[in-house]
């Protein structure tokens, strides 16, 4: 069985998309009037930066995201699960049917608009220690503050909060084996800290509309089937909850997918072949 997987913020790069852009002018040109700005030029020149601005870099991300399905599915590629981290488990939600493309590229404007106003946050990257690891360092070092962010594969984790504690916390998880880089986001995503965001986008979803759908969503907050039904809590939850990546693709596994193509990169199909079949038990 065949896995298509979607990539959220940090993947964004200058020159992303560019043939993209032109092969499908008329989602293009939707997306410029939705937005009030041209993605193709965000992408072609970053001007002044705005690609590692959340309000430009999510919606950016999504549409690129999108688009490259669009280039699948025009091949006949088909598809029998879809799974997005964090912002790309929008575009999984579109490619299933469960949400509109211009419905899915509204709602990514308004989240990213709400996280960017969330402010004196940051994360990073832990590579080379597990999330128990990571977690029982944060507690032993009193860092109240700093919380595990995304759970990537069994050794890649980032950690995310207020920036004070972080630095703090950068200087406790690092040591032999372990890098420790920062990731291009502009706050405290997937923790507690963005608890008013969460709660803020929870009233925006709520004058959406979310289909069955035709092909089935795993989803990045709790690593099971996504319910429409629930979308509203979980797609708020998102935003001050863990991206269980992990959970996620093990339970893919478990449904039988054993292969996984990406869109817009090879970030994701990286940490998944970093993920066992089975959890290990760690002494912390």
């Amino acid at each position: 069985m065949h896995c298509l997987v979607f990539p959220g913020q940090g993947v964004q790069r200058k020159g992303m998309g560019a043939e993209l852009f032109e092969r499908y002018p008329r989602e293009t040109a939707a997306a410029d009037e939705l937005l009030g700005w041209s993605v193709a030029r965000l992408c072609r020149d970053d001007p002044d930066g705005r690609l590692a601005d959340t309000r430009h870099a999510q919606p950016a991300i999504f549409l690129v995201n999108a688009l490259s399905w669009l280039d699948r599915a025009r091949d006949g590629r088909q598809y029998d699960h879809v799974a997005g981290h964090s912002l790309g488990e929008f575009n999984a939600l579109v490619a299933a049917g469960v949400l509109d493309l211009m419905d899915g590229l509204a709602l990514v404007r308004r989240r990213a608009e709400l996280m960017a106003g969330v402010a004196h946050g940051a994360m990073v990257a832990v590579v080379g220690l597990s999330s128990e690891r990571v977690e029982a360092t944060l507690r032993g070092a009193g860092l109240n503050l700093v919380h595990v962010a995304n759970r990537n594969s069994d050794r890649q984790v980032t950690v995310a909060g207020d920036r004070t504690q972080l630095a703090l916390a950068v200087r406790a998880l690092r040591g032999p084996g372990v890098r420790v880089l920062p990731v291009p986001v502009s706050g405290p995503f997937h923790t507690p800290l963005m608890a008013s965001a969460g709660r803020a986008f929870a009233k925006v979803l709520r004058a959406y509309a979310f289909r069955a759908g035709h092909t089935p969503v795993m989803s990045s907050v709790t690593g099971t089937p996504f319910d429409p039904d629930r979308a509203v809590e979980l797609l708020s939850r998102q935003i001050s909850h863990p991206v269980e990546w992990v959970r996620a693709v093990r339970a893919l596994r478990a449904a039988g997918v054993d292969h996984f193509d990406e869109v817009n990169g090879t970030t994701l199909t990286a940490f998944i072949a970093r993920i066992a079949a089975q959890p290990t038990e760690e002494r912390v």
